[in-house]
């Protein structure tokens, strides 16, 4: 059997639980577990996966104000494929060059560039663009 969707029991929802922009930290939890409990629902109505569709969108806008996700750079990125391959400094040499070079672009000393980008990009199997800072110059 099909379903169509019944405005009643969306506004019955509306009504019920008032969703309006989550202000503070306690809210979002609240919406969170509101969340939690209607994806984990057997089966939802239509009108419960639009209500759960408005509350997911309530809780992003809230966390992305409120905690946002600082833009890694390309040394953050590069140090994060390293973790996620096991790989040490002396894995990179022969991409960047020596040991100290290596651990320049690390640090974030150095920029890493164009050609080292490109080396390392086909190495990790990449776009290219992750270890490139905002440049003027063409890639």
């Amino acid at each position: 059997m099909i379903r169509t969707f019944d405005a009643k029991s969306y506004t019955d929802l509306l009504v019920r639980y008032q969703p309006k922009p989550i202000a503070t930290g306690a809210e979002n939890d609240a919406a969170i577990a509101l969340a939690y409990e209607l994806e984990h629902r057997p089966a939802r109505s239509p009108e419960e996966e639009l209500f759960l569709e408005l509350l997911i969108t309530l809780i992003e806008k809230f966390e992305a104000e409120n905690y946002p996700i600082p833009a890694g750079n390309s040394a953050s990125m590069l140090r994060h494929l390293m973790d996620a391959r096991n790989l040490d400094k002396s894995d990179l040499i022969p991409f960047l060059g020596t040991e100290r070079e290596v651990e320049e672009i690390l640090v974030n000393r150095r920029a890493i560039e164009i050609d080292e980008a490109r080396k390392i990009a086909d190495f990790f199997q990449v776009d290219l663009s992750l270890f490139l800072e905002s440049r003027s110059q063409p890639i």
